[in-house]
């Protein structure tokens, strides 16, 4: 399977640490083998060189020019829906879903046990009834 997601300027990266973490931004310039210039205006990410080891790429991309001014990298994050698309993402919503667990006290953890339960309890029973059903009309 070939490699799809670059470092090139208009992809979008997921902030994974450094003062901006959990952020997403675009990818201004490539300064180094090590470092990029990224924006995100629509993020409330401040124009900044960002070392490449704590971005993830994602398979966003825009389309500026090299080195763009804020205005221009606003425009076109907006205009692309960048940020309703990574609402959307099943990446962003596993995120969000982490952090809920995560501020979780003991008696939500009570409460989502039980829910499981009895999901688990009707599931089981409707399986069960089916298969007694299917095993009846195989004897037939």
């Amino acid at each position: 399977m070939p490699f799809k997601k670059f470092v090139e300027i208009g992809r979008v990266a997921f902030l994974a640490d450094g003062p901006e973490k959990g952020k997403i931004a675009a990818i201004v310039n490539v300064i180094d083998q090590n470092k990029v210039l990224i924006d995100g205006p629509t993020t409330g990410v401040s124009r900044q060189a960002y070392p490449i080891k704590q971005i993830h790429l994602t398979n966003m991309k825009v389309t500026f020019p090299f080195d763009s001014p804020t205005r221009v990298v606003r425009k076109e994050l907006t205009a692309a829906k960048v940020d309703e698309k990574w609402a959307e993402s099943s990446w962003a919503k596993r995120l969000e879903n982490k952090a809920k667990r995560l501020s979780m006290n003991d008696f939500d953890r009570f409460k989502l046990r039980v829910a499981k339960t009895r999901r688990n309890r009707i599931v089981s029973h409707a399986l069960n009834s089916k298969k007694k059903a299917l095993k009846k009309a195989a004897k037939k």
